[in-house]
């Protein structure tokens, strides 16, 4: 894929945020890499979305550096730019401030899987970072978030794998999620709002609704993720 490709695609991946609802005014971001040219492309900074073009996707260095001339990159690509480096096997990053996501972060508290239709998608609850400190947001904010986020993800007993769990959640801001390409990381993003808003009608109709059996969440994860995957019509 050539660059001005990649950014057709970062492009439209963006405009598919606005389709789906998921952002409103210029409340949201898209990025993509492209690992052997290290390069990220990523939506210019408080551009609206029904006047940017393909041309003004930002191509920056991994890190994070706009080649010249470009326009202002998303203010949030320092994030963007740590998750790549967090985690190998991203390809796209999407953030945005979807409301029933935008109002676990700001209750401070990971989505539950309290069922299947989370289940296809995340392997476990979607984490909630941390809070970041006074000095983390005085300091190097945006990359700071993304620190937090890789904490959060890899500082525990039982790490989680950002490749079943593509997404998180930013306590006090609102959600993050990857995929492998912009298609997925978009798709991963919409999932992650569906969930969000499914735990909030659960808990609505049952304060204390519990997560769904492991075994119930393993399966419909399995089937669709796993090495024995049979879910679809396969490649």
């Amino acid at each position: 894929m050539t660059v001005e490709e990649l950014k057709k695609v970062v492009y439209e991946a963006n405009l598919r945020l606005v389709e789906l609802g998921l952002v409103m005014f210029t409340w949201g971001n898209v990025s993509a890499i492209d690992r052997e040219r290290g390069i990220v492309v990523i939506k210019p900074s408080g551009v609206a979305y029904d006047k940017m073009t393909a041309r003004d996707m930002v191509v920056m260095s991994a890190d994070g550096t706009a080649e010249p001339g470009a326009l202002r990159p998303s203010s949030d690509a320092p994030t963007h730019i740590e998750l790549y480096r967090a985690f190998p096997e991203a390809g796209a990053v999407v953030h945005t401030h979807s409301t029933c996501a935008v109002a676990w972060a700001q209750a401070r508290r990971g989505i539950p899987c309290l069922g299947t239709t989370h289940a296809d998608t995340f392997y476990g609850e979607i984490p909630c970072a941390r809070a970041l400190t006074a000095g983390e947001v005085g300091g190097e904010y945006e990359k700071n978030t993304g620190l937090v986020i890789e904490e959060t993800f890899k500082n525990r007993d039982k790490p989680i794998d950002p490749a079943a769990v593509p997404g998180v959640l930013v306590a006090g801001h609102g959600p993050f999620a990857w995929g492998p390409d912009a298609e997925h990381a978009v798709y991963n993003a919409a999932v992650l709002e569906e969930c969000a808003r499914m735990a909030i009608l659960t808990l609505a109709v049952d304060p204390d609704a519990a997560p769904a059996e492991r075994y119930l969440t393993d399966k419909h994860y399995l089937r669709k993720h796993g090495k024995n995957a049979y879910y679809g019509q396969g490649r």
